[in-house]
Formats: structure tokens, C-alpha cells, sequence
């Protein structure tokens, strides 16, 4: 599901099958892409843009899995790691260091490697890149492994304060796509609800515009830590990163907040997830016009608030 996928002389059919669901029709530019590189290396690119499965069958084999896009991403695709035992006979997983407390829940995996710049420390008879798991298992909306939580971690008291809604968020994302990111100063109407309680669980907070005084700043935290957090909410409100995969994952309601022109995973005018069932899409309607979204995010949380105090 990397970039790689898409260097065909057609990349935008692949987009595009992506976003309206049609993943069939996506696969079989995938093959022809998949056949067309055969014997061609790529160890001389950047990391995220190595494709590394040639075709060859997964079954009664041990794999490899090589998690070399973002937290996000290996949160996301993780998901197969129970159909991937299914047909192998070993699976072993080279994953981002910050995420193997939380991957050590996942029962499926036979071994866990810190991922890093060499080579990994085990034997194989075949390797995957995470993101290309969805291809090789030819999902469709209706086979999405989409149970959660497939990640597991005990809850963080927030408070003893049970008549509030705990709401955590998160309105910047990383640099490589700042249509993601929403200004801290269009997100501050949020704290004018009664009745909830915001924990503000944006990484660098203050680098991110966070200002003293709106919600309550958790600080950094490992991975681990911040997913304990997340587990004590009752809804996480976050932009298109990580933190929306971790929620979605843990099985916490989640409202993702979407730029207008979308990663593929969303689909396209579409307010559910077929990937996390706890998960709630709020879309722009114009480019770069976020007003609108936290508009109809606010309305959203004070009916959950008027509700919560109604015992709905």
C-alpha cells in the first residue's frame, strides 16, 4: 500500500479505485506494477519507498514483516497479524522501537524486532513491507479485518470527575503533509463546551501553538503511556496522524478530522471507517477551511454532553 504501489504508468486509477472502495480493481494494478519491477532492486531508496514482496506465497513460510512508514501506518496494518499466522508458519515483526510495548499485545506475533538501519537480526524465508499486506491478502471493504481493539493496554485514571466528558486532542500533525494540521487558534471554541473535560495530548504542545490554560497538557509520555491515556477517555478528537490509528486501534471512539483531499484509507465522502468501527470521519468541504469542521465537531460534543447529563 506505499508509494511504490503506485509507480505504474496509470498511478491515479490506483488512487482512485482506493478512495471509491473498489480494492479489486486497485489489486490488479498492483500486479502489473508487482510483475513490471521483477529483479529490479531497491535498497537504494529511502526506506518508505521500498517495495519488498516479489510474489512469492506466503504459506507455511516464515515472514518477515518490515514496518518502514510511519507509527500510524504500522498501527493501522498490524491488523493482519492474526490472518498472516493463519498461513505462515512464523511471523516476525521489525517494527519502530516506541512501538513494541503496545505490539507485545498481539499474540499472533511469534518474534519482535527493534527496527533500525542495518539488517534484521533473524532468519526468514520471505519478507513483506507492512503497507503491502492489504494487497497480498486482496481486501476488499467487505474482508477488512477491521475487529478492535487488536491493541490492548490498561486505562489512566484521568479524574475522579465522572460527570465530565473526557475528550483528548490532538490538532497538529507531522510536517510532510501540513494540510493535516489545523491552526491552534480555529480549535480554541472547543473549550468554551460545559461539561467537558479536554486533555490535551498533542505532542509538543507548545511548539503547536498550545497556550497555558486550555484543557490539561499530559506532557510527553512513551507510547505505551500516551495509549493508556487514550484509554481513559471517552473520545478522542484527533487530525489525520497517529493518534487517530492508536484510538481506532484500542478501541476508543475517535473523530478524525480530515483536509479536503484525503488519504486514500478514508474513502471519500463517507462519515464511518471500514478500518475502525469506533471511528467517526469529519470532512472539509473547501480546501484549507477548518472552520467549518469545528463547527460541527462543537455542535457534535455538546449533544454528547447534553446526553451525558440526561444519562443517554
Amino acid at each position: 500500500m506505499s508509494k511504490t504501489l503506485l509507480q505504474d504508468e496509470k498511478p491515479d486509477f490506483w488512487m482512485a479505485s482506493m478512495r471509491c472502495g473498489d480494492f479489486e480493481a486497485a489489486w490488479k494494478t498492483s500486479d502489473a506494477v508487482l510483475k513490471s519491477r521483477a529483479g529490479t532492486p531497491c535498497f537504494h531508496l529511502p526506506r518508505h519507498e521500498q517495495y519488498i514482496w516479489n510474489g512469492t506465497p506466503l504459506e507455511g513460510k516464515r515472514v518477515l514483516v518490515r514496518c518502514y512508514h510511519g507509527l500510524g501506518d504500522t498501527i493501522q496494518f498490524i491488523r493482519y497479524a492474526p490472518l498472516l499466522k493463519n498461513i505462515a508458519t512464523e511471523v516476525i515483526v521489525w517494527a519502530q522501537p516506541p512501538l513494541l510495548p503496545l505490539l507485545k499485545t498481539i499474540p499472533e506475533i511469534d518474534q519482535l524486532l527493534p527496527l533500525h538501519d542495518g539488517t534484521p537480526e533473524a532468519s526468514y524465508d520471505v519478507d513483506v513491507e507492512i503497507m503491502e499486506l492489504p494487497h497480498i491478502f486482496r481486501t476488499t471493504l467487505a474482508t477488512i479485518p477491521a475487529q478492535t481493539p487488536y491493541l490492548h493496554v490498561e486505562p489512566h485514571q484521568l479524574s475522579e470527575d465522572d460527570k465530565k466528558l473526557h475528550v483528548g486532542l490532538v490538532w497538529k500533525a507531522g510536517d510532510w503533509d501540513v494540510r493535516r494540521s489545523i491552526p491552534f487558534s480555529q480549535i480554541k471554541p472547543l473549550a468554551d463546551i460545559s461539561g467537558i473535560s479536554l486533555h490535551i495530548l498533542q505532542g509538543d504542545a507548545p511548539q503547536a501553538g498550545w497556550q497555558e490554560g486550555f484543557g490539561f497538557y499530559h506532557g510527553d509520555l512513551s507510547l505505551e503511556e500516551y495509549a493508556r491515556r487514550i484509554m481513559g477517555l471517552d473520545l478522542m478528537i484527533s487530525v489525520d496522524s497517529m493518534p487517530a490509528h492508536l484510538a481506532g486501534a484500542l478501541g476508543v471512539h475517535v473523530w478524525n478530522l480530515l483536509h479536503a483531499n484525503a488519504d486514500w484509507r478514508w474513502l471519500e465522502n463517507c462519515t464511518d471507517c471500514p478500518w475502525y468501527p469506533t471511528m467517526r470521519l469529519f470532512r472539509q468541504q473547501e480546501a484549507g477551511e477548518w472552520k467549518p469542521v469545528i463547527s460541527a465537531v462543537k455542535t457534535e460534543l455538546e449533544l454528547l454532553c447534553k446526553q451525558k447529563r440526561v444519562g443517554i
